[in-house]
């Protein structure tokens, strides 16, 4: 067992609910307080330490993909100083304190992941992911990996709509699959290219775009302004509100982390 460092404050069980909270995540499985994930052939049991985590197995890519999915790209010292003169930021940075949002370590596991989550509760979208995960990932000791590209692309509309999608869904998948995108050439765009070239994909749009480039590449000025949950977070922490994406511009350069921890901080428990 290997550990990893996390700049602090940082909370493990706060900044991987995501994980858990909505259903069963078979790629990212919680197991008895630690998170599970298949990575290059190898279950990796993540589990918090002091200072940081403890990783068994442990290799160079191990360590490199742990870090993504742990957020560790994010700047949270400096948003968290930034977010000071925001009443709201504050009070949420506070009562969040060691929340660090958690990335998508794999692109075609990312676009999937939104897919699955379009105009439908998130507990839904986690029970239809985890049937697809199962039926196309390969299974490790108690996770399974997010399923290979290649499988996907050889699988039938029919037996997607099997697992519970829908058939208009089941296209986009498999059409996901079978397109012609190159991931790495994608991910080192600017924000501007990378929504172009998302949106011109059947199925995709700038939603899954925006959420793309913020949880999939952190990009900093990522902001979800069509998320319906985002919206409602602003309405309630900050009333009204008529353009949601200029509104997101008051909060350069940290719309990404300011929309995860509104979105987070729908979770807490209202102040008495």
């Amino acid at each position: 067992m290997a550990f990893l460092p996390i700049p602090q404050p940082y909370d493990f069980a706060v900044s991987t609910e995501r994980f858990r909270v909505f259903g069963i995540d078979r790629a990212n499985l919680w197991h008895e307080r630690g998170l599970h994930r298949v990575i290059a052939g190898r279950e990796v049991r993540i589990e918090p330490a002091p200072g940081g985590v403890d990783v068994e197995p442990f290799d160079p890519a191990i360590a490199t993909e742990v870090r993504t999915l742990l957020g560790l790209p994010f700047d949270l010292p400096a948003f968290t100083e930034w977010a000071r003169a925001d009443p709201v930021l504050a009070r949420l940075t506070t009562a969040l304190a060691g929340f660090r949002p958690p990335l998508v370590p794999d692109s075609f596991e990312a676009l999937v992941t939104s897919i699955t989550a379009q105009q439908v509760s998130l507990q839904s979208a986690f029970a239809i992911r985890s049937r697809f995960v199962e039926r196309y990932g390969e299974p490790g000791e108690r996770a399974h990996a997010f399923p290979a590209r290649d499988r996907v692309a050889a699988a039938s509309e029919e037996e997607l709509v099997g697992l519970g999608f829908s058939r208009r869904k089941a296209e986009y998948v498999i059409g996901l699959a079978r397109a012609d995108l190159d991931f790495e050439a994608l991910d080192r765009l600017p924000d501007a290219a990378v929504a172009e070239r998302l949106v011109s994909i059947r199925g995709l749009g700038e939603w899954t775009a925006d959420w793309y480039l913020a949880r999939r590449l952190g990009r900093p000025h990522a902001w979800p302004a069509g998320d319906l949950a985002l919206r409602k977070a602003i309405r309630i922490f900050y009333g009204p509100v008529e353009d949601i994406r200029a509104f997101g511009a008051t909060l350069h350069p940290f719309q990404n982390l300011s929309a995860h921890y509104l979105l987070a901080g729908l979770r807490l428990p209202p102040p008495q």
